[in-house]
């Protein structure tokens, strides 16, 4: 039987790497060819990417695999959201993108909203309000005169920019636009209101593709520079949360995801965007996904508690593994003391481990002192946390959610996972790990002629990868204590 290979590009906000995406007899296996940071450069006050750098890296996969003889099918590119670069009207880069993390937009929404209400921006968009959103990306570099605005041709988001470079074709995706806060979410294209408030019109960005679109072939430069031939440039869901849930091995439409890492995105996958009153309270966003879908979900904090934890404790010793504070946990006593996981006090705290104690004691709870305590109350407070944004999930939904998928590096969290499982009161699925690159290659595949629909893709992974289902357990003490959470958090 023969092997079809298709080869990603899966860019994350600290490091990225290229993935051979092997599918025969309908499975899949992952090869990652070559791994490189993506290092965020401060320079005059201002954090910009490497952008050319990773560019660099990218043809460097591409070359290992023109080096080995293995024949791909084609190439597909997804990155985090919102950024993206500028090009003149010769197609030449204007400057190092800025990074989400550049402080030029902390004043941006305000002064955005003086031109068009914060109501109206959400009653189009339906996204969250977040200041590095490309909408107040752009509005900041417009406010503060910006040499580079007025004279760029082309706004190309980070994996279209990257596509542009190896094909010379510009494309605007719909999934890595669609968290750019510009495109009207129910019309699935940009808002031309948002769009002239920033002095900007359609014809400032690339030819609107979605997920499963030949974009081009690889340019001749691109060619000579790694000895492959003409092969195709795929748009896959460009945003790497749209590819993830591409890759959710769900049957049936009544679930709800967790894609599980740092942070935590929780959602549900719907035909038409959720955009009510309840909806922008709560600030839920609605994204893009794959055949056209809306990704409804929130952001979550995640394992960014422990992580910061772990870096105060020393990451280098045995007994701060994960797994040994994992093992410690659960010998230690539950249901002790909780805290807000997206509560301000943890955002970027000089010390989480006080950050922590000192949430636990302005709420008048148990003060957690050791390690195992600390680690149990970050889990248990994040199942409930993750049981609050469900049961807010539910009342949006216009079907019943019997399930939860977890994909991402949290599927490998059986802890938190059976804690998860016992809150929700709902069977948790773990797994796929790598959801992102696979959404990357089943989209590649489905445009390859392998899959007819994401449900046929959702198959295939279904069958490709080992589940891990985790049924709910111990119900009445995890309901019991689901309202002393909610009463000490608020």
């Amino acid at each position: 039987m023969k092997t079809t290979n298709f080869f990603a590009v899966d860019l994350g906000a600290t490091s990225g790497r290229t993935i051979l995406g092997m599918i025969k007899s309908g499975s899949i296996e992952l090869r990652e060819i070559n791994r490189f940071p993506n290092k965020i450069i401060e320079a005059n006050g201002h954090f910009y990417w490497d952008f050319l750098g990773l560019y660099q890296s990218i043809l460097e996969g591409l070359k290992i695999i023109a080096d080995e003889g293995i024949q791909i099918e084609s190439v597909g590119i997804d990155t985090w959201g919102v950024d993206f670069v500028c090009f003149d009207k010769n197609g030449e880069i204007l400057g190092n993108p800025y990074s989400y993390r550049d402080p030029h937009t902390d004043d941006a929404q305000p002064k955005f909203f003086t031109k068009i209400s914060r109501d109206q921006v959400y009653q189009t968009t339906g996204i969250q309000f977040m200041n590095f959103n490309s909408l107040f990306q752009l509005s900041a570099m417009k406010e503060h005169n910006s040499a580079i605005l007025p004279v760029a041709d082309k706004i190309l988001f980070m994996p279209d920019a990257l596509s542009y470079m190896l094909t010379g074709k510009m494309v605007t995706e719909y999934t890595i636009a669609s968290t750019s806060q510009m495109l009207d979410a129910k019309a699935k294209g940009f808002d031309n209101v948002l769009l002239k408030a920033l002095g900007l019109t359609e014809e400032n960005f690339g030819k609107f593709v979605f997920p499963g679109e030949v974009i081009g072939e690889l340019s001749e430069s691109v060619q000579k520079q790694t000895g492959l031939g003409a092969v195709p440039v795929i748009a896959v869901a460009g945003h790497d949360t749209g590819s993830a849930v591409a890759a959710v091995p769900a049957q049936g439409k009544n679930f709800a995801y967790l894609s599980s890492g740092t942070w935590s995105l929780m959602g549900i996958e719907t035909n038409q965007p959720i955009i009510t009153d309840e909806s922008f309270l709560q600030n839920f966003t609605n994204e893009g996904g794959v055949e056209g879908t809306i990704r409804f979900l929130k952001n979550i904090c995640g394992m960014w508690l422990l992580e910061r934890c772990r870096l105060e404790w020393g990451t280098n010793s045995e007994e701060n593994s994960y797994g040994q504070l994992i093992a410690d946990a659960k010998e230690t006593d539950g249901f002790i003391s909780f805290i807000n996981p997206d509560a301000p006090d943890f955002a970027n705290p000089v010390s989480m481990v006080k950050a922590i104690q000192n949430f636990c004691e302005k709420t008048s709870q148990v003060i957690p002192r050791t390690k195992a305590e600390i680690t149990r109350c970050i889990f248990e407070s994040l199942a409930f946390r993750y049981k609050e944004v469900l049961d807010s999930l539910k009342s949006f939904a216009d079907f019943p959610i019997d399930s939860l998928h977890v994909i991402g590096g949290g599927s490998k969290n059986v802890m938190l996972n059976q804690f998860t499982a016992n809150a929700l009161g709902i069977p948790v699925y773990a797994g796929p790990m790598e959801a992102t690159a696979i959404g990357n290659i089943m989209v590649q595949a489905k445009t390859n002629g392998l899959y007819a629909d994401i449900q046929s893709m959702r198959n295939s992974i279904r069958e490709s990868v080992d589940l891990v289902v985790f049924e709910p357990e111990h119900r009445e003490d995890w309901e019991a204590n689901y309202y002393r959470y909610l009463t000490r958090t608020k």
